[in-house]
């Protein structure tokens, strides 16, 4: 397994255990999202690489046995010449050849190889990016749907707005009547007043009379005479 796919499944049992306590799933996601789609670029621009690279290994691979193959015949014309000392040149330059194409050919296999395998990580990473995104519009959908639930529980509870036409008339009788009421206490508040008033009044007129009726008995045994 290449260091990237360890990456990979890290990151994806680190998003697994972060959405069980995010509060927003959604931007969670979402940012896994974007991290893995850069990702996704990293990889696709490492692949065509990694492909460019392989052909030009395959080529040099292939250059080499074709000049393997052509110092071989060198070797044979030289030899059909009489001529040894050239065909043990040749030969000799063929070995190298051989050398230098067995060399190309491991690291064309190699990196041809390496290609594959991120060929397959580039399809898991895809797919994973999909399952993911999919995922992110079903969280999506159902966190507006509960905020859509929360902004109705706000709207329709604990208020007027909320409230059934028959429990707004109840408080509002309530509210008159107790408005009735005060106004009744008052008023009955100041009547009261005025008949305190009323009653001080006589009980002064009457002291008032009483005084009067006793100084015209005292003028009348003076001899005062009205």
């Amino acid at each position: 397994m290449s260091i990237m796919r360890r990456v990979r499944d890290l990151t994806v049992a680190t998003l697994n255990e972060r959405l069980e306590k995010s509060e927003d799933p959604v931007r969670l996601i979402d940012q896994f999202l974007w991290s893995t789609r850069e990702d996704i670029i990293e990889a696709e621009r490492l692949y065509q690489q990694y492909s460019g690279h392989s052909n030009h290994l395959k080529v040099q691979w292939l250059q080499a046995e074709q000049q393997r193959e052509r110092r071989e015949q060198q070797a044979m014309t030289a030899l059909k010449a009489g001529e040894e000392n050239l065909a043990r040149i040749a030969l000799h330059e063929k070995a190298s050849c051989e050398e230098r194409s067995a060399q190309y050919r491991d690291l064309y296999e190699q990196s041809k190889q390496n290609t594959l395998d991120l060929e397959e990580q580039l399809r898991q990473m895809r797919s994973e990016y999909q399952t993911v995104y999919d995922k992110r519009e079903y969280y999506a959908a159902r966190m507006e749907s509960l905020r859509l639930q929360q902004r109705m529980n706000s709207r329709y509870a604990g208020g007027e707005q909320g409230a059934q036409p028959g429990a707004i008339f109840r408080r509002l009788e309530d509210r008159i009547s107790d408005m009735e009421h005060e106004a009744k206490s008052l008023h009955d508040i100041r009547r009261l007043g005025k008949e305190i008033y009323s009653e001080v009044g006589q009980s002064v007129q009457s002291v008032v009379e009483r005084e009067l009726a006793q100084l015209k008995k005292k003028l009348e045994k003076e001899g005062w005479s009205s």
